[in-house]
C-alpha cells in the first residue's frame, strides 16, 4: 500500500476538505500541522513518514478563480526527489498539458471535462470525480475505458473528511472491472482498517489528508502497510 498525502491549496493556504464542498474550506490547523503554510505541511508529512508522492489539488484553479502556479513551481523545486500529482482544473478540450519539471505528473480531472474526443494522454492520471454517487464531467469519460491511462483516480468527495469510509462497493467493482488498472482510492479513508480492506480488494494506492492530520494513522502503521500489505495480521 502506498499512501500519497493530499494538499488541497486555496488562496496561497492548504485547506481541509469535507464533502467537496469548497467554498467552506478552512485553512489547516491540526495536530499534524498547526499551520496552513504549503511549505510547513509537506515538512510535517514527511516528518510523519517519507512519502515519495504527494497530491495537489490548486483549488482555486479548479475554481476558475486564479492558480498557484509559482507555488506549485516553487515546492517541485524545492522537493525534486518527490512526485507532485497535480490536479489543476486542465480541461483536454480547451488546453494541452504542459511540459513541466521531470517530479509533475498532470491529473486530468473529470469534473473538469466537457466534449472529450479523444483518449487521455498514457503518461497522465485520471480522476474519476463522483459527488453524491453521481459522476462529475463528461460522461464518455466513465464509459470509454479505452481512453483510460493506466492509473486511475476513483475519487469520492462527498465521503471526503466525514469520517464515514471510503466507497468500498464503488471501488470493488472498479477493481473487478478494470483488473489491468491501477485504481487509487480517494475520498473517506479513516485510517488503517480502511487501508487494510482496500489491499485486500487489490487496491495499493490511496489518497489521503483527514486520518493524517488528525493522527488516526501512524507512522507505525504506514510502515507496515507499505511493506506488509498482504498480510492479515494487524501491527502492535
Amino acid at each position: 500500500m502506498q499512501i500519497i498525502p493530499v494538499i488541497d491549496l486555496k488562496k496561497n493556504q492548504v485547506v481541509l476538505a469535507k464533502s467537496g464542498e469548497r467554498k467552506h474550506y478552512q485553512p489547516v490547523q491540526t495536530p499534524l500541522c498547526p499551520t496552513a503554510n504549503p511549505f510547513d505541511v509537506i515538512q510535517r508529512f514527511l516528518h510523519l513518514y517519507p512519502f515519495s508522492q504527494f497530491y495537489i489539488a490548486d483549488l482555486d484553479a479548479i475554481m476558475h478563480q486564479g492558480d498557484h502556479d509559482e507555488l506549485i513551481d516553487s515546492l517541485l523545486q524545492q522537493y525534486p526527489d518527490i512526485i507532485f500529482w497535480i490536479d489543476n482544473g486542465l480541461s483536454l478540450s480547451t488546453d494541452n498539458p504542459e511540459s513541466r519539471l521531470p517530479n509533475y505528473k498532470t491529473i486530468i480531472g473529470s469534473e473538469s471535462q466537457q466534449n472529450i474526443t479523444k483518449a487521455i494522454p498514457g503518461d497522465a492520471v485520471l480522476s474519476l470525480d463522483f459527488k453524491n454517487n453521481n459522476p462529475l464531467g463528461d460522461p464518455s469519460l466513465f464509459s470509454k475505458t479505452e481512453w483510460w491511462p493506466e492509473t486511475i483516480i476513483v475519487m469520492t468527495l462527498s465521503q471526503i473528511g466525514r469520517n464515514n469510509g471510503p466507497d468500498f462497493e464503488k471501488l470493488k467493482a472498479f477493481r473487478k472491472n478494470c483488473p489491468h488498472k491501477q485504481i487509487v482510492a480517494a475520498g473517506g479513508i479513516r485510517g488503517f482498517d480502511d487501508l487494510l480492506r482496500l489491499t485486500e480488494m487489490g487496491i495499493q494506492k490511496a489518497l489521503l489528508a483527514s486520518c493524517l492530520h488528525s493522527g488516526q494513522l501512524t507512522t507505525t502503521q504506514i510502515d507496515w502497510l507499505f511493506t506488509n500489505c498482504q498480510a492479515k495480521k494487524y501491527p502492535t
